[in-house]
């Protein structure tokens, strides 16, 4: 069976501008991200800084806009100051959170050289876990002081004379949670950060200040440790973070495709607890989302297990999940969330960048290669420019156990006036059916005294696979990749005055991600 499903889209009626910080990823001091992933000396690729070119090349063609750095749960247990100066006198510690050896040999200095060789902006997290206000100040004097004072020296004498100027900053991460170190009570984390942000803007009033929201909208103290975190520091903070991960969950393959429900549903939350309280405050500015930690974790597992006991490795390999064509079907559905609250989301954060849970694996000394859910993160990064649209969607829908009925078309459009490229992406989530979309663009069409508008097709891809579980492998790395959409048109209406292309027409295949950009001609 196929099912029909419509858009209608207008270019005056946009949802907010694509922000490039939507396309974030995150660093992480966890498994084998750093070291292997990004830092690996000894690989044949290696620069002379350590930096593995081979996966530098794939970071840029990714499209990664930003990076926050160095957790995660590691942050609570990390002391900034033990990654820098010369790597000799670096002392090696055990990371509590991840119960590993960390060796120092990559900090601050090697993060902000590796961000510019991959040409992406620093987003830097702070201990609120098991250190303070003191040190969060220490280690923005060390990024962004001028040469005069005692921590800016120090960066200088380590080969940095200029400032860093590192704007984002987290102000510590998942405090909500009791397997955080230094977890505490909403209160208490609230007092902390305000006064911690508050302290940050002496010494530098225009920094980006990131609060910690919940750690998943599933918390028990979800909405509550939220207003508990604004009412303390409204005035002193930008962003509130928001973290989730999805997964199929015992088989059931229909609601894991709709999780971009469950996310339009928890960005929605946030934003009404965070109105409620500048509400309450009288405030005229407006609370941002930072959905700096999101992703799926693969269905069929991870390669590795968490250490334990008695053994501290360097660098262990786990939480590497291997991805599937379904898998990154879903990661475009919430690519197309993130764009669709382009008003309220203004950063966000795919996690992690390489090996854990990421788009990017390699092999100790050997290959880097693409995952499956790389391709519509690229694409998407690549492609959504100008005005993300209000995409109206007339859709069937399709039944799933956790949402009863959720949109088989999952949908949204980006319009760039001064380029005149429009694109489309768009999922269809039934499992079972094809799908056949139908976008309207009569609103495109006038072009003042030039004439009736049209479009061009561009381009047309499309991401599915009839076995939805395959994946890409170091052996095998193009087995899932974006391939031409076959069933795709542009078709012109009657009548002198019609625009000289006013509908678009695809056949989407079950379980699938396309992405179709047109170009105005006129």
């Amino acid at each position: 069976m196929t099912l029909h499903a419509a858009v209608h889209l207008h270019p005056r009626l946009a949802v907010g501008p694509v922000r490039r910080r939507t396309f974030g990823s995150f660093v992480e001091h966890m498994a084998r991200c750093v070291y292997t992933g990004i830092f690996e000396p000894d690989h044949p690729s290696a620069d002379a800084d350590g930096l593995r070119t081979d996966v530098l090349e794939l970071v840029r063609e990714l499209g990664v806009s930003s990076v926050r750095y160095p957790g995660g749960n590691f942050v609570s247990g990390y002391r900034w100051e033990d990654g820098v100066g010369p790597r000799e006198g670096r002392p090696v510690r055990r990371d509590l959170a991840w119960h590993s050896t960390e060796t120092n040999a990559f900090g601050l200095d090697e993060f902000m050289t590796w961000a510019d060789a991959a040409d992406v902006e620093p987003m830097y997290a702070v201990n609120l876990g098991t250190r303070g206000t003191q040190e969060a100040l220490d280690v923005l004097e060390y990024a962004n002081g001028a040469v005069g004072t005692d921590l800016a020296d120090h960066r200088a004498l380590n080969g940095h004379a200029e400032p860093y100027d590192i704007r984002m900053w987290c102000l510590g991460n998942e405090m909500d949670g009791p397997w955080q170190l230094g977890h505490v009570p909403a209160r208490d984390y609230a007092v902390l950060a305000a006064e911690t942000a508050r302290a940050m803007r002496r010494a530098d009033p225009d920094l980006e200040l990131v609060a910690c929201g919940s750690s998943h909208a599933a918390m028990p103290t979800f909405g509550a440790w939220e207003q508990a975190v604004l009412e303390a520091g409204y005035d002193a903070i930008d962003m509130l973070s928001a973290h989730v991960y999805y997964r199929e969950e015992d088989g059931d393959q229909a609601s894991y495709l709709a999780s971009a429900d469950d996310m339009d549903a928890y960005i929605d939350a946030v934003v009404a607890t965070s109105d409620h309280v500048r509400a309450l405050q009288g405030a005229d500015k407006r609370i941002m989302i930072s959905f700096d930690e999101w992703n799926v974790a693969a269905s069929r597992g991870d390669a590795g297990k968490e250490p334990n006991g008695s053994d501290w490795p360097v660098a262990p390999r786990f939480a590497e999940s291997t991805y599937s064509a379904q898998d990154a079907v879903v990661v475009g559905s919430l690519l197309i969330s993130l764009l669709r609250h382009t008003d309220r989301v203004a950063s966000a954060s795919q996690a992690q960048l390489v090996n854990v849970l990421a788009p990017i694996r390699t092999e100790v000394g050997g290959a880097a290669w693409r995952q499956s859910i790389f391709h519509p993160f690229a694409l998407t990064s690549r492609h959504a420019r100008g005005q993300v649209l209000v995409t109206g969607v007339d859709s069937p829908a399709v039944e799933n156990r956790r949402f009863g009925e959720s949109a088989a078309l999952y949908s949204v459009a980006t319009w760039d006036e001064e380029t005149g490229q429009l694109a489309v992406f768009a999922v269809n989530r039934s499992g079972a059916d094809a799908l056949a979309l139908d976008v309207d663009l009569a609103a495109f069409g006038d072009a003042g005294a030039g004439g009736p508008a049209g479009f061009e097709l561009v381009e047309a891809v499309l991401l599915h696979e009839d076995d939805p579980h395959r994946t890409n492998s170091a052996r095998r790395p193009d087995r899932v990749v974006p391939r031409p959409l076959e069933e795709v048109t542009l078709e012109a209406a009657d009548g002198p005055d019609a625009p000289a292309s006013s509908r678009l027409t695809a056949v989407l295949p079950p379980i699938s991600w396309v992405m179709i950009r047109l170009e105005r001609t006129r």
